[in-house]
């Protein structure tokens, strides 16, 4: 390791253990890491200063400029809230909203952002208790808020904590305030934090908000016939020890479910989440419980939401009685045809409406919308690109639904963040359709394969944490530009390439075309001949890179999904052994 660096990152820690500022507490365990003889922890805690990725600020719980703690979570905010009244400058009745999940020291931070905006003159809406990531988004838009922050880290171990900062539309921060804020709280001294709250601007709000928000949840509803038909379809629900623990059981039932089932041990709120390795609905080890439940009460499906209730995970049964858990692209592919089949079915589409989904998402989405004459729009990974563009459209074409392949999805426009009781209420009213009809959600996803075509998606997550590892994954995206760049990939060509850095479409003969997007990104895309597509990027969030195959093979039949299956398997780690994974 660069002995620059670990005497830099130890002058950083003198620093933070000679000032006044600074808790006994944090001191120690900054003493702690200098003492220590293995330098590793120490550079991994100051290496660096947190900065908004993609989904805000998100690291580990600790002391240090890289950890999430109350002091670099005081700083954000004060940088935030000199940003705020930059934006609106002589307004004199600025607003945010404030919340926070299950996550350890949630409400400690979520009191202390609060205490730092009003201290700075601006009115706080507080909720009482933990919520979801997007009531939080919904109730910006209903109180008319200038901004707001969740104080979460999503669906990551239970060691990390986050800071989702959001604009006045409801969605997380875009250029310029991005960069803005950040150009802010990069000027911030912890000594110049104003950490006395003002009593006076900070308002608690709760339950009105939640009936507001479940009355929104309901304009998701394509059809209340087949709920009311189907009303006692079995249903089991695991919040994963979050905060979809109340919300999400009553959305269900304003909806008219009526056989609702948890998972008791998950229905405890425990930042420790002692019943699963991670939080997170991607794993299938975290369904483990929720399907035991299902088996037990012969549930049709099981549902599960993660720690801030953005996202969500859906298990159902195949022929054989089995639980088949679907992946993102799956339940992304499923919301976006039934929404349109059954909208169109009843009268509902105008001619007006589209859909959204990230670049990193099955393409059979597009195959969907292509052939039902409805717009396909493609952007970048995060929703708040999805959200920018239902800001760039409204008024003109109407929103019906969008997606991400990590288990995201937003089927209504009040709110402008990932939506799992929304969403959840959504897959429900469509298994409800499908048992009106005599399927499962298995055969329903089995029917669309047959329709427009079968593709497996699998991503492969490569991991380097620490400042080691970041340098390694940036090396990795020059080398795929330059030496490394595929000219085939399991075996077949590559005849396009597109590089969101560049903003270019490279073809197979050379030809390179622009490509119309908001902003440059850091992320490399190949399509083949025989319609692979892979994609490759750096997460903004955790110290990985993340490589989305998408390999097609043929399906002639239900029973033929196995097969399919394992062919494409085996084209995906034809690719996976071309990339050096």
């Amino acid at each position: 390791m660069d002995n620059q660096l670990i005497q830099n990152c130890r002058a950083i820690a003198q620093q933070w253990l000679d000032s006044p500022v600074y808790d006994e507490a944090t001191k120690a365990e900054v003493k702690a890491l200098l003492d220590a003889e293995d330098a590793t922890a120490l550079v991994d805690a100051f290496y660096q200063t947190l900065e908004f990725g993609t989904g805000g600020l998100r690291g580990i719980m600790g002391a240090g400029t890289n950890r999430m703690n109350r002091y670099i979570v005081g700083a954000a905010t004060q940088g935030f809230a000199n940003y705020i009244l930059k934006a609106f400058p002589g307004r004199t009745d600025l607003s945010v909203v404030v919340g926070h999940d299950c996550r350890n020291h949630g409400r400690e931070f979520a009191e202390t952002v609060a205490n730092i905006f009003s201290a700075n003159g601006i009115k706080v809406y507080l909720f009482e208790s933990l919520r979801p990531t997007p009531e939080i988004s919904f109730a910006i838009r209903q109180l008319k808020a200038q901004a707001g922050v969740n104080v979460t880290a999503s669906h990551n171990p239970k060691e990390y904590n986050g800071y989702k900062a959001y604009w006045d539309d409801g969605a997380q921060v875009l250029a310029p305030h991005d960069t803005g804020i950040i150009e802010e709280v990069n000027k911030v001294k912890v000594e110049d934090v104003k950490w006395t709250g003002n009593p006076d601007l900070i308002q608690i709000i709760g339950g009105e908000m939640d009936w507001d928000y479940l009355q929104a949840v309901k304009e998701a509803m394509v059809d209340q016939e087949v709920i009311n038909r189907q009303k006692d379809l079995n249903i089991v629900y695991t919040p994963l020890h979050g905060t979809g623990r109340v919300i999400i059981p009553e959305a269900l039932r304003s909806w008219g479910f009526q056989n609702i089932h948890v998972v008791t041990e998950q229905m405890v709120i425990d930042g420790n989440f002692p019943t699963v390795v991670s939080p997170n609905p991607e794993n299938s080890e975290a369904m483990t419980l929720g399907m035991k439940l299902g088996t037990k009460l012969n549930a049709d499906l099981v549902i599960a939401s993660d720690p801030d209730a953005d996202r969500l995970a859906i298990v159902c049964r195949n022929p054989k009685g089995e639980w088949e858990i679907l992946n993102g692209n799956q339940t992304c592919m499923m919301f976006a045809w039934y929404i349109i089949a059954n909208k169109k079915k009843l009268g509902q589409l105008k001619g007006n409406e589209f859909l959204v989904k990230t670049i990193v998402t099955t393409e059979l989405i597009k195959k969907i919308a292509d052939k039902n004459g409805v717009e396909m729009m493609d952007c970048y990974t995060g929703f708040k690109w999805i959200a920018a563009l239902i800001r760039e459209n409204e008024g003109v074409k109407k929103y019906i639904g969008g997606g991400e392949e990590s288990f995201g999805f937003l089927p209504f426009d009040k709110v402008r963040d990932k939506d799992s009781p929304a969403s959840i209420c959504l897959i429900c009213e469509i298994a409800a359709w499908a048992k009106d009809n005599g399927k499962t959600l298995y055969d329903l996803l089995m029917d669309i394969y047959l329709e427009y075509g079968f593709t497996l998606n699998h991503t492969v997550n490569v991991v380097r944490p620490g400042k080691t590892g970041a340098d390694e994954i940036k090396q990795m995206m020059v080398d795929f530009r330059g030496p490394k760049a595929p000219k085939t990939l399991g075996g077949s060509k590559v005849i396009c390439t597109k590089d969101y850095q560049a903003l270019t479409a490279t073809d197979g003969e050379g030809n390179v075309m622009k490509l119309d997007m908001p902003a440059t990104s850091n992320v490399l895309q190949w399509f083949t001949e025989d319609g692979t597509k892979v994609s490759v990027r750096p997460s903004g969030t955790e110290p990985k890179i993340k490589f989305y195959i998408e390999a097609p093979a043929e399906m002639g039949c239900p029973k033929c999904y196995p097969s399919a299956t394992e062919d494409a398997m085996a084209k995906v780690k034809a690719v996976c052994k071309d990339l050096g994974i």
